[in-house]
């Protein structure tokens, strides 16, 4: 069997003023993805695998118009130039905004759809937080989406997908995929996984699965800093027995919706005031502060000094900060060398509504690297090491600080730019603290601007009746 590979991946805010561009993007062609660890589990299926192209970005602002046009044109080429096929598999994100356009997965996945035509297979894998359609749903047989927040099951997830697309094509069954629509967005911050009642509602989906009828059970929380009419959560069905998935998406998308108002953040919050203060006078360490506004895995600019001048304010000591976005404070770091002090202005080069902190500052570690964009600085600033960074980029693993010299277990205070901490860093916080800070990924979803949203949907809208209606793909006949 011939299964052809590719995908686009990242998720954009549309509150965020800075384009993703090519040099964003990590993009794999051809056997290189298949040397790539991302996709070496297809070498465990016995087909024959046809690699194209595959792009993924962290989160950020929408995807500049060509270089989503370039990577579309180049996939359907390279689909086309692999025919006959006898299946598809799309590795996706599902929030993917392009500048201009609204469902831009639902235009790539159909345009794949009529080149390969009706007899093909084609199977998606998403991530929870991403956004669906009908168009969307119309042009696939097979869905799954992870069931982790932090992800924890991207692995198993791509590898379910595959496994159905491969079951189906072996087997000559030909499945059909449901969903049902629920009029909630909330943010991943209040719907982790680790959390109830998220935790209880995701465990049930391996519950609500059948091996004969239903072969997977999804459910997207969705994408809310997405202002576009396919953002919502929704339950979504791959199987054979329509009676039973009709079922399980009503259930599911009832479930959800009588759960709403549960949903609450499953760490400490306060404003960047109060989570200082607090994560000065703890009695114990380290206190792990994650400012969530600017949080650039969830689509944040990572260039805001808010926080920063809050904890030069206090004098805070003990500080281990990483990290901050900003190429020319990173430039001139790295121009004045190790042992050296510098009056910089730091942040807000990216997102120019926010205000920058001016400081001296001594540079005290700079990461070896000959590409400029990859340059990443330790400076100090009284009590703080802050990390300064050439791009945007998250620090999620303790690997990211230690490369650079620092060691976060031994700070008094930690400080990163995120939602709910990662799996790394969540065992060491004691406390942890989520500030919720401004920024184009602001967690007081409420008061953001909604100009496209096609239906009440809460939170923003509470007084409105919900039934489930169970919409069907156009390839389930």
């Amino acid at each position: 069997m011939r299964i052809a590979v590719a995908g686009l991946h990242t998720e954009c805010s549309t509150y965020n003023p800075v384009l993703a561009r090519e040099a964003d993007f990590r993009v794999l062609r051809g056997p290189a993805m298949l040397k790539d660890g991302y996709f070496d589990f297809l070498t465990h299926f016995q087909a024959e695998f046809i690699t194209i192209l595959h792009a993924r970005a962290i989160a950020g602002g929408p995807v500049e118009r060509r270089s989503y046009d370039r990577w579309k044109a180049e996939i359907l080429d390279g689909i086309k130039a692999a025919l006959p096929l006898d299946g598809v598999y799309l590795a996706m994100h599902g929030a993917m905004f392009v500048e201009g356009m609204f469902d831009a997965e639902g235009d790539f996945i159909s345009a794949v759809r009529d080149v390969v035509g009706p007899e093909v297979l084609i199977a998606a894998s998403y991530d929870l937080h991403g956004n669906v359609s009908q168009k969307i749903i119309d042009s696939l047989d097979i869905f799954s989406t992870y069931r982790t927040a932090p992800h924890i099951d991207v692995a198993d997830t791509m590898r379910r997908a595959v496994t159905m697309l491969v079951r189906a094509l072996r087997s000559g069954q030909r499945p059909a995929v449901a969903w049902a629509p629920v009029p909630v967005l909330l943010p991943g911050e209040r719907t982790s996984t680790q959390d109830e009642p998220a935790r209880s509602f995701y465990t049930q989906l391996s519950e609500v699965e059948d091996p004969t009828g239903i072969w997977d059970a999804s459910f997207q929380v969705g994408y809310v800093w997405a202002d576009e009419p396919r953002a919502t959560a929704c339950a979504v069905i791959t199987g054979t027995d329509r009676a039973a998935m009709a079922e399980a998406a009503r259930h599911l998308a009832q479930d959800y919706w009588n759960i709403r108002e549960g949903f609450v953040f499953g760490t400490r919050t306060g404003s960047i005031e109060e989570c200082v203060n607090w994560a000065m006078t703890a009695g114990s360490g380290p206190a792990v502060l994650a400012e969530s506004g600017d949080n650039p895995t969830g689509g944040g600019v990572g260039d805001r000094a808010e926080v920063l001048a809050e904890l030069i304010a206090r004098d805070a000591q003990g500080v281990v900060f990483a990290g901050i976005a900003d190429k020319a404070a990173t430039d001139a770091a790295y121009a004045a060398g190790v042992g050296r002090s510098i009056d910089l202005s730091i942040g807000a080069t990216l997102d120019t509504s926010s205000k920058p902190v001016y400081a001296e500052a001594e540079v005290v570690f700079l990461l070896e690297t000959d590409e400029p964009r990859l340059r990443e600085a330790v400076v100090r600033i009284g009590g703080i090491e802050l990390v300064l960074t050439a791009r945007r980029r998250p620090f999620h693993n303790i690997a990211d600080f230690t490369r650079l010299g620092l060691d976060p277990r031994a700070a008094r205070i930690v400080v990163v730019k995120s939602g709910y901490l990662s799996p790394d860093l969540g065992p060491i916080a004691n406390p942890s603290l989520m500030a919720l800070s401004p920024g184009v990924v602001d967690q007081f979803v409420e008061r953001l601007e909604r100009k496209h949203k096609s239906v009440p949907q809460y939170p923003f809208d509470k007084d409105f009746a919900f039934t489930p209606q169970v919409l069907w793909s156009s390839r389930a006949g």
